[in-house]
């Protein structure tokens, strides 16, 4: 009962800090198992994503959080118990476990993710290159849509460092879904989707890939 009133009020804070709004130019809000992959810029954009979704959406999309800075204290409760997120080790300290292990059992469960695959935050309008996670969940889990996502002006309104947000309209743009394509190699595929969310970006800030 108190998550979901959590849920609401982060939502709504979230919502008036931001003036998040949602655009779904590739394709509509569905329940269909899918991943969301975005450009990373800053400790909102979990946020952005999540509340930018519908109500329905929401109880089966988890987003995907790194356990050095989400995994202690308030963060670790806002981030596992109110925005129900997996918590993932950004390094890879014992070799012999699959750090995508979390994902895949959410993934098994038929509900979907929400991921950053640069990896970290960036301090650039359009996302550096993608890690290799995206490849091996859509290699693992074909049947998943892979959506991509743009979030404009999340970099301006809660930059690197800050923390409050700047009263400025962002936007959460869905892109159309898209699959690894047969013989594409896996550094083609990174390239081909960090490319859709650079291009949802749109002509003015994306500049060269």
């Amino acid at each position: 009962m108190f998550e979901t009133l959590a849920r609401t009020l982060i939502t709504v804070v979230t919502r008036l800090l931001t003036g998040v709004q949602s655009r779904w130019v590739g394709c509509g809000p569905a329940g269909v198992q899918r991943i969301y992959f975005a450009n990373h810029s800053s400790h909102v954009d979990t946020l952005a994503i999540w509340s930018a979704l519908p109500s329905s959406l929401r109880r089966t999309t988890h987003a995907v959080a790194a356990r050095d800075y989400w995994g202690r204290g308030l963060r670790r409760y806002i981030a596992t118990r109110v925005l129900q997120g997996v918590l993932i080790d950004r390094t890879r300290s014992d070799p012999t476990v699959n750090p995508l292990t979390p994902l895949m059992e959410i993934l098994e469960r038929g509900e979907s993710l929400i991921i950053f695959p640069e990896g970290t935050r960036g301090r650039t309008p359009v996302p550096g290159p993608f890690k290799t996670g995206l490849y091996h969940l859509a290699m693992q889990y074909p049947a998943t849509e892979l959506i991509p996502v743009y979030l404009e002006n999340l970099h301006r309104s809660m930059p690197k460092g800050a923390f409050v947000p700047i009263p400025i309209t962002c936007t959460v743009r869905f892109g159309a879904p898209l699959s690894v394509e047969a013989a594409e190699s896996k550094e083609g595929f990174l390239a081909r989707a960090r490319e859709e969310v650079v291009k949802l970006a749109g002509a003015g800030l994306a500049g060269p890939a």
